[in-house]
């Protein structure tokens, strides 16, 4: 499920710095386009592992009250969906078993080829996705 957090942006002299009221974080980046996707990388690490320690996450601040102990900012707001950040973000490998022909497999060892990784590169292909 989608959440959107209120985000507080100060351009500072290289960076625009990006403050989380909710998760009180901040981040950092060249420019906006950067700072935004910072920022909701910040609020993914930080809510999966708050879910991984069986903590309830914040629920966001009303953007309004931002606005007004920050008038000096630019306050925005920042979605993070933390279902799919653990999902894109999840490098634990599972162990799956596999059968083939023994003479393929014979093949693939002589060859030197890794199997787990010809696997992976066929389901990716075959599932339309880009690799990490």
């Amino acid at each position: 499920m989608k959440t959107a957090y209120p985000v507080v942006l100060s351009k500072g002299e290289k960076y625009i710095v990006a403050f989380v009221p909710d998760f009180n974080i901040n981040s950092q980046g060249k420019d906006y386009a950067e700072v935004i996707e910072m920022v909701r990388d910040a609020i993914g690490i930080m809510g999966i592992d708050m879910e991984d320690s069986e903590e309830e996450l914040p629920i966001p601040s009303d953007i309004i009250k931002v606005i007004e102990e920050h008038n000096e900012d630019l306050v925005t707001l920042v979605d993070v969906d933390f279902e799919e950040y653990r999902r894109k973000n999840e490098l634990k490998t599972v162990r799956r078993n596999v059968s083939l022909p023994s003479w393929l497999n014979v093949e693939a060892e002589r060859a030197g080829i890794n199997v787990s990784a010809i696997l992976q590169m066929a389901l990716m292909k075959e599932l339309k996705l880009e690799k990490k």
